[in-house]
């Protein structure tokens, strides 16, 4: 800075590095990206400052730390992918004129738009619109924001524009605000809070995926629209490696794999989103539950059973009914012999049952902690757009566990829980794991339950107990349940896809909406601090997860066959009987194949039904009293013994390897 600037005149920027640099007042982004870097200049879609996502044209007026936000962050995408929703909605303006716009938001793999439209669109629409959208692109249009008074905003969208669902937005969603921001590019505008792209040009491929049918603003009661989704790319090289990871998605897709190897059924003749669990796939999630089970044991645990269904007065008194009342079922309604109405929810949570066993009796200081757990079947209304096979469903079940404890110890059984989970997930195969500390927005404190004061010292305690067991988190503003803040744990899957799998959560609110106590050493009644916990989170999510993680190939432990004995001729049927009681009788899941088939047939079906050992047996094994083992997807491993090959599968079993 020269001798002469004023320093009233300038912002000092410090940077993600802690470098700092000067910069005069109301220096941009796009400034800021430029004056560090050609190439950082050309990939900048956004800028932080002070951790509030801005556009690149927002001018800063005062001291900040300031990060330049590219494609390869979640706020780069988020940005490109809202951006691109826009294109998409310009693109259909232009082919489908009199089109109206619902709801058009980034989500985890790219965007979609609700659209009004007398037009049914199929696939030669889509490909028109990805076409068009590309030639908007090359138009290369700034896009600029307007901040707009609400009352005006409301005469733009219902004169100028003519599209009722803004104009029902900004006179029901954002009646207590007096200014909007409206986003222009061309000649088409949306109402949006941004940020965006600083033009068109930035977004060079895209694909349109698929169109559902969906209603406005999720009530089925209203309008029917068509849901257009899609994915975009700053590079048509991005977009081909999207697609290759897309088609092993589909190899992996849970729902195929589900069938061809008879895990679990779908019917409408049951409902949709309730799953039904085939005797192969009874036996993963059987696996999976003694697993946790035995661990949950040794840590302290005691089982509880709940009731599927309670009287709503309980979901009400722990907020979970007026929270939650869309995703839930109607409530049940009857009257009993005395013409008394009463009504029933069908469970959509396991914790206020769980506070009402901690309560049935007098609990003293000495008595805790109180671990209750219980794999608790729960049913959410899930609109019929969102579900997905197991990782979506209306019916699931919670490896659910509640902890009452003394706020001394709760760091501790945090701690507990965060090693629990952490166990489970590196037992699975789950070696990608990030953490996210789910904290509540302290700008929204209406929409959570407790005092300001409550939050600050439950968050306090979630930070303390990551810090100790030495996690590395990131923190998510709003994530936090209504009754406390939560450690998430987010895993990726062997394709890349994120998926948020178990949680710990803190929970100062309902001991007291419970009126939950213990006799302290004082002689004074005092409440307990709750954490609800589940590594697995929802057994049919994770299961779901997992077979897609492992495209099925399950673990020996885990697998619903885990050998198959495959005589090569007649003459050996009845030693191959043998070899299958002996490995029976060890307790392990075998199966053999009598058919009159040649056995490279034999070999290529056990091979394709994932079945980890396929024993082979001709003369010469029998002669020997021995097999021939190969293994799924490696091949041949050679002849052993029985005895042996027994200890051996049994200790491969028994470490869960």
């Amino acid at each position: 800075m020269s001798e002469t600037t004023d320093y009233r005149d300038t912002v000092v920027i410090t940077l993600p590095d802690g470098s700092e640099r000067t910069y005069p007042v109301g220096v941009t982004g796009d400034a800021i990206a430029s004056s560090i870097g050609k190439k950082l200049a050309q990939d900048a879609l956004g800028v932080t400052v002070d951790g509030t996502l801005s556009g690149l044209d927002i001018p800063i007026t005062r001291n900040a730390g300031v990060s330049i936000v590219t494609f390869d962050s979640p706020a780069g995408k988020e940005i490109f992918w809202h951006s691109s929703s826009h294109l998409m909605a310009q693109a259909i303006e232009e082919l489908f004129p009199g089109a109206k716009f619902g709801a058009g938001p980034a989500i985890e793999q790219g965007f979609y738009y609700d659209i009004s439209c007398p037009e049914r669109f199929n696939e030669e629409n889509l490909r028109s619109i990805e076409a068009k959208m590309l030639e908007i692109s090359g138009r290369n249009l700034v896009i600029t924001r307007e901040e707009m008074p609400r009352l005006q905003a409301i005469d733009y969208f219902r004169n100028t524009r003519q599209d009722p669902y803004k104009v029902e937005i900004l006179e029901e969603t954002l009646k207590d605000v007096e200014t909007v921001s409206v986003y222009h590019q061309g000649g088409f505008a949306d109402l949006c809070s941004g940020p965006h792209l600083p033009a068109t040009g930035k977004i060079r491929a895209v694909l349109l995926t698929n169109v559902s049918s969906s209603y406005w603003r999720g009530d089925s009661s209203r309008e029917s629209m068509q849901r257009i989704y899609g994915i975009s790319f700053p590079s048509d090289k991005l977009l081909k490696e999207h697609v290759t990871r897309m088609e092993e998605a589909r190899r992996r897709d849970h729902r195929k794999l589900g069938t061809e190897l008879g895990l679990f059924m779908l019917t409408p003749e049951v409902g949709s989103g309730l799953p039904m669990w085939l005797p192969k796939g009874a036996i993963v999630r059987n696996e999976l539950e003694t697993f946790l089970k035995g661990e949950q044991r040794k840590r302290g645990y005691v089982p509880v059973y709940t009731p599927h269904i309670g009287n709503i007065e309980l979901y009400k008194r722990s907020g979970h009914y007026p929270y939650y009342s869309d995703s839930q079922f109607p409530p049940l309604t009857y009257k009993d012999e005395t013409g008394r109405e009463e009504q029933y929810l069908l469970k959509p949570m396991n914790c206020p049952h769980h506070h009402l066993i901690y309560s049935s009796s007098m609990r003293s200081y000495r008595d805790l902690p109180i671990r209750l757990t219980e794999f608790g079947t729960v049913y959410r209304h899930e609109q019929s757009g969102e579900l997905n096979g197991l990782v979506r469903a209306r019916g699931f079940t919670q490896d659910d566990s509640h902890i009452y404890c003394r706020p001394d110890q709760l760091v501790d059984e945090i701690c507990n829980a965060i090693d629990l989970t952490r166990f489970v997930f590196n037992t699975l195969g789950f070696d990608d794991v990030e953490t996210r500390l789910s904290l509540h927005d302290p700008d929204n404190q209406a929409k959570y339950g407790g005092t300001a004061e409550v939050w600050e010292q439950a968050e306090k305690d979630v930070k303390e107990a990551a810090d100790r067991m030495g996690v590395k988190y990131f923190i998510g503003i709003g994530e936090a349940s209504f009754y406390g803040p939560k450690i998430d744990f987010i895993v990726r899957d062997a394709i890349g896809r994120k998926w948020q799998l178990g949680t710990v959560q803190v929970d100062y609110v309902m001991p007291e909406r419970f009126d939950l106590t213990y006799i302290g050493s004082d002689g004074q009644k005092h409440r307990p601090v709750v954490i609800h916990r589940a590594p697995f989170g929802s057994m049919e999510r994770f299961i779901g997860v997992l077979i897609e993680h492992t495209a099925g190939n399950f673990p020996l432990w885990l697998a619903p066959v885990q050998a198959i004995v495959l005589p090569i001729a007649e003459d050996v049927h009845e030693y191959a009987q043998e070899v299958r009681q002996a490995l029976f009788d060890a307790g392990i899941r075998v199966e053999v194949d009598l058919r009159n088939e040649k056995i490279g047939k034999k070999i290529r079906e056990a091979e394709l039904s994932k079945i980890p050992c396929m024993l082979v047996i001709g003369r010469n094994e029998q002669e020997a009293g021995e097999v021939s083992l190969r293994r799924h997807r490696k091949g041949d491993e050679g002849r052993m013994g029985v005895t042996g090959l027994i200890a051996k599968l049994r200790e491969e079993i028994d470490l869960r390897s």
